[in-house]
């Protein structure tokens, strides 16, 4: 009996195999679509692509980029766009990021939806401004045990424009984890008055493409190819209390808008609450410190989760979430500003809710 179950599942995982290599040599020669028609906006721009790739991998080949924090893998969701004609079947990799409304409007996610024929597409007037950038590691930088700043030199075009809160994506060449160049999204972390400069803070992920190549591998000196800015994560011009909060590298958005603040001597009052686990994870602090002193109205509240016995910290202790719950009262009249991972910013939410904050004064750049 065991020996017949045994050579059934073998039988089923042959033809599963050999299923496999039917489809890969289907999709390289039956499915060769030769060269097909993107047209843009109505027709604004008209593009001539090789059939059978990735929407989201067709455009950027043409400097024609779309937001992607999880860089084309269809774990973010964040390559919408219309795709007015020539789009197909919905594929089951898509649906999850696809709401009903998006459906009646024919939103698809562009790393997942391959051009098999000539389509129209709609997106965003504002994604025609972003570029391609060449840089230069200008410094990295070792902020804890597993982030690193790397300061990014432009080359070619020399300055960018971002919105303090913005991102870039970060073109990865191929080494041994990926057998392609692939793109990760970082927020920046520097200044935009320094438009030469793109400064980032990098977590280390094991097994992260991005993360293991910044923190094995990139070198002073060597050129990195980036694109942006990107995105809707920036500092709405009103007189409200402002709350940030964040955790690890979710500093750097946070960071780029108190220097932003403080360059442009925007004096509204602001909190900023980063956790950390434990003291090694903090990072910073001198900088925060400096801006606290530069800026009256502004005040850094670090907490400590884990606290270690050879840490001395006398500061807050607790999740970020309960310090926030202690010490903000009455959130009627705030904007809050998160960045973290998608159970942070979750958790956040809930708390901003129970101390007032308006659903629509809060904003969020979930790490996916």
């Amino acid at each position: 009996m065991v020996v017949t179950l045994l050579i059934s599942i073998g039988i089923i995982s042959l033809v599963s195999v050999f299923l496999a290599i039917l489809l890969v040599i289907a999709d390289a020669t039956i499915g060769n679509y030769g060269v097909v028609k993107i047209s843009i906006n109505d027709g604004s721009k008209e593009l001539e692509v090789q059939g059978g790739q990735p929407l989201l991998k067709a455009l950027s080949q043409e400097g024609v980029f779309i937001p992607s924090a999880c860089g084309g893998r269809g774990s973010c969701g964040m390559c919408k766009v219309r795709v007015v004609s020539g789009g197909g079947e919905y594929l089951p990799t898509e649906l999850p990021w696809i709401s009903d409304e998006e459906k009646q409007r024919n939103v698809r996610l562009s790393c997942q939806f391959k051009v098999k024929q000539d389509v129209a597409i709609v997106i965003p007037e504002e994604l025609f401004l972003v570029k391609e950038f060449k840089t230069v590691v200008e410094s990295i930088r070792d902020l804890t045990h597993d982030i690193k700043e790397v300061r990014l030199r432009l080359k070619d075009p020399t300055e960018i424009t971002p919105k303090a809160g913005q991102y870039i994506q970060f073109e990865v060449p191929e080494y041994e984890l990926t057998d392609e160049r692939v793109y990760r999204a970082y927020s920046m972390a520097s200044s935009p008055d320094d438009k030469n400069h793109v400064e980032l803070e990098i977590r280390l992920v094991p097994n992260g493409i991005c993360t293991t190549y910044v923190h094995k591998h990139l070198k002073e000196g060597d050129e990195i190819i980036i694109n942006g800015p990107y995105g809707e994560f920036f500092l709405r011009d009103t007189d409200k209390n402002i709350i940030f909060i964040a955790g690890g590298s979710g500093m750097a958005p946070i960071k780029s808008m108190l220097l932003d603040m403080e360059k442009k001597g925007i004096s509204r009052k602001a909190s900023y609450f980063f956790g950390a686990r434990s003291k090694r994870d903090l990072f910073l602090l001198d900088e925060m410190r400096a801006l606290e002193e530069k800026m009256p109205n502004f005040s850094f509240i670090p907490a400590l989760s884990e606290p270690q016995e050879e840490d001395n910290w006398d500061g807050e202790v607790g999740l970020i979430t309960d310090v926030v719950r202690r010490m903000v009262s009455e959130g009627a009249n705030s904007e809050a500003y998160l960045c973290g991972s998608p159970g942070m910013i979750d958790a956040c939410i809930k708390v901003l809710d129970e101390v007032g904050v308006l659903p629509e004064n809060i904003f969020y750049d979930k790490f996916s």
